[in-house]
């Protein structure tokens, strides 16, 4: 069946369709927003695409985006470096960081187990943290993943490997929402809130 768009913009929906989380409507819309911009907007995107390929690495001690080597949260001496973090994607530290409950460092997964997206341990940076453990004095690893299946399952396989290592490992409570209520909570929720409880002080 033969596009209804032109070449040019059947590429752009394509390209933009691969993106993740934008579905065949979503990419859709995006093209005909960014052919409706002035050209100079529309450039500017494009450039900050390419510049941000060109300038962005991953840290090389803990693979967070980085400009340099090191990302600034390695590079300052002022954080905990016995203490890390594990999560699965760069973004997740920016929402930990909005805390300002948490002065260790990072290291970044860059994905989570996946049997079904054919995603075992060795296409993450599991290696990596092993590596880190030893030269850094790393006492304790936060496991940080998200609360659905494939976070579980690569929480519990770091946990079983590191626990062997003599590796104090904790992973964050993830449980009620303030201002939910207990009836419209499902079991996971409720179970992981149950597991998290704290004494109260």
């Amino acid at each position: 069946m033969s596009s209804t768009y032109t070449v040019p913009v059947q590429v752009l929906i394509d390209e933009l369709g691969r993106l993740p989380g934008i579905g065949p409507k979503s990419a859709q819309r995006i093209a005909f927003h960014l052919l409706k911009v002035p050209t100079d907007d529309a450039t500017r995107l494009a450039h900050a695409i390419t510049d941000a390929k060109a300038r962005v690495r991953f840290c090389e001690r803990c693979f967070n985006v980085a400009e340099d080597v090191l990302c600034p949260i390695c590079r300052d001496d002022g954080r905990d470096s016995r203490v890390v973090c594990v999560v699965e994607e760069s973004r997740d530290i920016v929402a930990v960081e909005k805390t300002g409950e948490f002065r260790g460092r990072y290291h970044v997964l860059l994905g989570v187990m996946s049997p079904l997206e054919g995603i075992g341990p060795e296409q993450l940076k599991i290696r990596e943290l092993i590596a880190r453990l030893e030269p850094e004095g790393i006492t304790e690893v936060i496991l940080c993943m998200n609360p659905n299946t494939e976070g579980e399952v690569t929480a519990m396989y770091l946990a079983r490997l590191l626990k062997p290592l003599g590796i104090t490992v904790t992973r964050i409570a993830s449980g009620l929402p303030v201002g939910g209520d207990l009836e419209y909570a499902d079991e996971l929720t409720l179970g992981r809130a149950l597991e998290g409880r704290r004494p109260v002080e």
